[in-house]
């Protein structure tokens, strides 16, 4: 029998959690996502650069903000299909919150971008995680349009400012059954002595 110590309710919940955008109302309320960002500003921030913006778009402005995204994607690809314009204008006219991830970098800081980056790809994760703990679901995209010029003037981004893509909120409208996770014994292993093998990488 094992002597190990049973897991804590918190590493459970991280642990049955699975992407989905199959989300319907309600959406967090103002006081919820407050606390549920927050979670995303606990992330490693290595000289405490703090990259993280969050955008938080609900409501009656989902129309717009759709609106904004498929003017982007005509900026992108002037000939792009109108079945990809109907789709992109639902998804984001139609999910209770959207929430994009703006990137506050500082290029000129000894601190590497790419650092700054994963902070916010952190700080991301933890919003998840929160969404998750609170009963709420979340899926995470992104779309090539996020850099245009008019995209980025719509949401008020300065030049250091970059988008890591959104995040779709909501309630999952059915139970989450995430797909089965690899075993992690493939992607794990102790230092030896000498060099590390996956099992992951045979």
């Amino acid at each position: 029998m094992s002597s190990a110590p049973p897991s804590s309710p918190a590493l459970e919940v991280l642990l049955s959690r699975a992407s989905t955008d199959h989300l319907t109302a309600p959406a967090p309320d103002k006081v919820q996502i407050a606390r549920i960002l927050s979670a995303g500003l606990r992330a490693p921030d290595h000289g405490k650069i703090r990259p993280w913006r969050y955008i938080v778009i609900k409501g009656k402005h989902r129309a717009e903000f759709a609106e904004q995204v498929v003017k982007a994607m005509i900026s992108v690809d002037p000939e792009v299909p109108e079945k990809k314009i109907a789709k992109r204008r639902e998804r984001f006219s139609e999910m209770p919150m959207t929430i994009a991830l703006v990137m506050a970098l500082e290029p000129k800081s000894k601190i590497p971008v790419q650092e700054q980056e994963m902070s916010v790809a952190a700080g991301a994760m933890n919003v998840l995680n929160a969404l998750h703990a609170e009963g709420f679901g979340g899926f995470w995209v992104s779309g090539d349009f996020a850099d245009q010029p008019c995209f980025r003037e719509a949401l008020g981004l300065s030049e250091t400012h970059r988008l890591a893509g959104f995040l779709f909120v909501g309630t999952p409208d059915k139970p989450v059954e995430g797909s089965k996770r690899p075993d992690i014994d493939n992607f794990m292993g102790f230092y030896k002595g000498e060099p590390v093998k996956f099992e992951a990488d045979r």
